[in-house]
């Protein structure tokens, strides 16, 4: 029901269901703020639909893209863990439907489930390392590498593999795929169609199929 990499997935069937009935269902509409850097809050989001963009503030105050997290990850769980303020703002891309959870609920799973901790654990530590690696490759860039390398970064991590290349069987709009690349829909829809004329990419009823991951590569890190 979730992508391959996602915590959910990940979970053996106990603990997915243990983590699941934590908290309460929500629903947020397209572009609402679920979680703002700096603010003082610890409740954790486990996402069963939708997109969300996880963005940072530079230096120079811009926005920097940070990660996409789809249905079946976790976020929001430093706070929760650490207790101190978030470290990032986490924004729909799309509707999205979640489970809100406590933090008291949250650590009292993990105290209890030793594989719901590890699974956790391996999870911050993956987006910790990943983290720097975003926020270098987001910053400078034009729009069509932006949005190429947005397009790379969900295809290896949530796509299933074809031939050489990924399709992406979650549906990602126009409009989405703008906010997540930072880039105005206009230019997304010109930048999609190069990239199915030079037959990189194809799209299709709520897909995107990546052709060929390695030219894709090499147009979003060249």
């Amino acid at each position: 029901m979730w992508p391959r990499p996602t915590l959910l997935a990940g979970l053996p069937q106990e603990g997915r269901q243990r983590l699941l009935s934590l908290g309460t269902q929500v629903h947020y509409p397209a572009d609402r703020v679920l979680i703002r850097e700096s603010e003082q809050t610890d409740f954790v989001l486990v996402l069963l639909e939708g997109v969300v963009k996880v963005t940072g503030r530079t230096h120079d105050d811009r926005d920097a893209l940070l990660a996409v997290r789809m249905g079946g990850d976790l976020v929001g769980e430093l706070a929760a863990l650490d207790g101190r303020p978030r470290s990032a703002t986490v924004t729909t891309c799309g509707p999205v439907t979640a489970r809100s959870v406590t933090r008291g609920e949250f650590l009292d799973c993990t105290r209890r489930d030793p594989r719901v901790a590890q699974a956790v654990n391996e999870s911050v530590v993956t987006k910790l390392r990943a983290a720097t690696t975003h926020r270098l490759n987001f910053t400078g860039c034009d729009a069509a590498t932006r949005l190429a390398r947005v397009l790379h970064e969900i295809a290896v991590t949530y796509g299933e593999p074809v031939g050489a290349g990924a399709e992406i069987r979650w549906p990602l709009t126009q409009p989405e795929l703008a906010t997540l690349s930072g880039t105005a829909e206009p230019t997304v829809h010109k930048a999609l169609r190069r990239l199915r004329e030079t037959g990189v990419i194809s799209t299709g009823y709520r897909t995107i199929r990546v052709e060929d991951l390695a030219r894709l590569s090499v147009i979003a890190f060249a």
